[in-house]
């Protein structure tokens, strides 16, 4: 005898304390759910992303009210909602899921686990419920006891597991971030809900999908997984992936990237398979039959909706994951889509220059038009008010990538006597591949007008190294140029749609990646500071491998020169006409090493010394122990004396788990003892040892 049973979950595109927006897209997602059951993701009432407006009292009653307005709608008949909000209980705020049917509230469950690392704060605005198995009372304020007309005025506050009416339906549970599924899986718990605020960061939907297909194959049962999607105000992008698992299989895939604001996944079950699937594991059924019982609240409804033996049931899916080149063109150019409609600004503005992080930044925004035309395309009428207000064309709708980007991207490319001409045509031609609107001018007069004042007022003038100056002497000339043009870009993003007669500004782009920032390989309010980065987060390494994709992707073949290029910052004089400048070369290491440097001091959470050993292992082929510590010494020396860079940088696109971002993820002091004596010194003692020990060795090869 089948128990079937349709289940919705869904990703919403919510936006913090846009309390009239979050209602809409959650009614809009429950009535695109054609099961007794919904799930939202984590916090879509208020938006996960409020921050200390947790603790703001306008928060929570706020919250409510949109809580009240889902109750009166008809929308929500009929189907057991599972929402999560802010909720104070005896002067405590916790991050809670309310789940109620037929306009009663059946349950408030507060969070157990609260994520309160890398970019998670839920600990500083919550508290986690730390009491299992315990229910008390809460008392419903007036707005909702007016509305729900309920008996008595306390809801129970803590787990949730319904009993169905007539049939026999599973029960539910929220397991919060923490992994109660186990213990509740033994207690007979056949559908899990999972409401999540999980943001992208490269090669993560993997571990996603294991983390969901291996709790339900090992213990069976149904498995909900509702997520935030879009920006909802900060750096980071939610990526989505809403699914429905049952017995380690998948059997319903949400989109991990696209511009819809509501998607809403549902799938028809069969309890029963979870029945028979669990009966076999006889060491899962050993340790039920000791497992303590949890508290119910019974709810006088049947969960399942299919009677009909005929009646068709979801069958498994194999689930189809991006590359990581497609995850950067997809991700970064949603979050561009999200930031660039929600600010109401007139598009953008990118200094381009020719090199390879420009270049993809200009490539992203392309990217972000060819999703804004397939969209439209598919019938998105929310993208398409939002593009014809971004472009103030009521009647515009956009069926050419090119033809959009050309009126919301404005590039800029910024010449100076150190400027190549190899440059000035790579930048030009990507220009009219991607059809932005393209401006090109000279920066000189602007450097000579500055660093005259400087002569006027000192009757010095600085000279480059090339021509006779010291190092402070060339590093300030290079600084003047950089300044100046994030001054200019600022200027043209202000006026240039004025000047052409259009209404509105542009936002200004950044694209310093996460590996030279986290080198300090950047001029302070130079053009690494601006609106936003999307790029901000991705490695050079990574990046290249984007701008290729888009070679082929996009037919892109501008690009093929930009990518072969040497990366230089073109600030120093130029050598017969040629680039006498690169990066690798300024910063003494390549992209590579930088990367490996960035990983094992954040990730594997590495100091000098400790990273010294680990390196020994790992270019013991190609490096003396010698050779290690003067690249380790190195490395932190430059990073930590520009760590006070990380202080000021442009809010950037979150995709990597080592960037060095101050704001939130990456909490280091930002003044140090660059000579690092102790820890250097402790380096040196290893390396002597090293040498006394086996000094034949230490060539470098094995």
């Amino acid at each position: 005898m089948g128990r079937k049973v349709t289940v919705a979950t869904c990703a919403l595109n919510q936006w913090a304390l846009d309390f009239e927006g979050n209602l809409q897209r959650i009614l809009k997602s429950e009535s695109g759910a054609a099961g007794a059951l919904w799930l939202g993701p984590g916090l879509p009432v208020a938006g996960y992303g409020c921050w200390d407006h947790y603790y703001e009292s306008d928060t929570l009653l706020h919250s409510f009210q949109v809580l009240a307005a889902l109750l009166e709608s008809p929308v929500t008949q009929d189907i057991i909602c599972d929402v999560g909000m802010p909720v104070m209980h005896r002067n405590v705020r916790y991050n809670c899921r309310v789940i109620f049917l037929n306009r009663k509230i059946l349950l408030i469950r507060p969070k157990m686990a609260l994520a309160n690392e890398g970019n998670y704060r839920e600990l500083r605005w919550f508290t986690p419920w730390s009491r299992s198995r315990h229910t008390e009372e809460y008392l419903l304020p007036r707005m909702i006891q007016d509305l729900t007309k309920q008996a008595s005025p306390w809801v129970r506050l803590s787990l949730f597991s319904g009993n169905s009416g007539p049939g026999g339906a599973g029960t539910l549970w929220d397991p919060g971030s923490g992994s109660p599924h186990i213990d509740m899986g033994l207690d007979g718990v056949e559908i899990i809900t999972n409401a999540s605020g999980s943001h992208h960061v490269l090669r993560k939907a993997n571990t996603r999908v294991d983390l969901v297909t291996m709790a339900t194959s090992k213990n069976g049962g149904i498995y909900l997984l509702a997520n935030q999607k879009g920006c909802d105000g900060d750096r980071l992008y939610y990526d989505g992936c809403a699914m429905i698992a049952m017995n380690g299989s998948v059997f319903a895939q949400g989109s991990q990237f696209s511009l819809d604001d509501v998607e809403v996944l549902t799938a028809t079950l069969d309890l029963e398979d979870v029945r028979s699937y669990r009966a076999e594991i006889s060491s899962r059924n050993l340790a039920a039959s000791r497992a303590s019982p949890y508290p119910r609240v019974k709810v006088d409804f049947a969960l399942s909706c299919h009677e009909d033996l005929l009646a068709p049931v979801s069958e498994p899916i194999e689930w189809k994951y991006h590359s990581p080149e497609e995850e950067i063109s997809l991700g970064p150019a949603c979050w561009l889509w999200d930031f660039l409609r929600r600010s109401q600004q007139g598009g953008f503005l990118l200094p381009l220059s020719g090199g390879v992080d420009s270049a993809a930044t200009a490539c992203l925004v392309y990217s972000m038009c060819c999703q804004v035309c397939k969209s439209v395309r598919s019938g998105n009428q929310e993208v398409l008010a939002d593009v014809r207000t971004i472009v103030n064309q009521i009647s515009y709708t956009p069926q050419d990538p090119r033809d959009l980007c050309g009126r919301i991207l404005t590039t800029c490319y910024m010449a100076s006597k150190n400027s190549s001409q190899e440059t000035c045509t790579r930048a030009r031609e990507l220009a009219q591949q991607i059809g932005s609107h393209h401006i090109s001018l000279n920066i000189d007069p602007a450097v000579k007008a500055v660093t005259g004042i400087f002569s006027l007022v000192t009757g010095k003038s600085p000279l480059f190294t090339a021509h006779g100056g010291s190092s402070r002497e060339n590093l300030a000339l290079q600084n003047v140029q950089a300044r100046i043009r994030m001054v200019l870009a600022y200027l043209f993003a202000q006026l240039s749609l004025w000047s052409r007669g259009i209404r509105g500004g542009l936002l200004v782009l950044g694209s310093a990646n996460v590996d030279e920032s986290l080198l300090g390989y950047l001029t302070k309010y130079d053009c690494s500071s601006a609106d936003i980065n999307p790029i901000g987060g991705i490695s050079k390494t990574d990046l290249r491998a984007f701008v290729q994709f888009c070679i082929e992707r996009f037919q892109l073949t501008a690009l093929q020169s930009i990518v072969s290029a040497p990366a230089t910052a073109e600030l120093e004089p130029l050598a017969d006409g040629q680039v006498s400048q690169t990066d690798e070369e300024d910063m003494g290491m390549t992209y590579a090493e930088l990367s490996v440097y960035g990983k094992l001091r954040k990730v594997a959470k590495m100091g000098p010394y400790s990273m010294f050993c680990k390196l020994l292992g790992m270019w013991r082929h190609v490096c003396t122990p010698r050779q290690v510590a003067d690249k380790v010494k190195w490395f932190f020396t430059k990073h930590s004396m520009n760590r006070h860079k990380m202080t000021t940088l442009t809010p950037a696109y979150h995709a990597e788990n080592y960037s060095p971002e101050d704001n939130r993820f990456d909490l280091r002091p930002f003044l140090y003892n660059t000579s690092w004596p102790w820890q250097f010194r402790c380096i040196e003692n290893q390396v002597l040892q090293l040498e006394r020990a086996a000094p034949q060795s230490l060539d470098g090869v094995d």
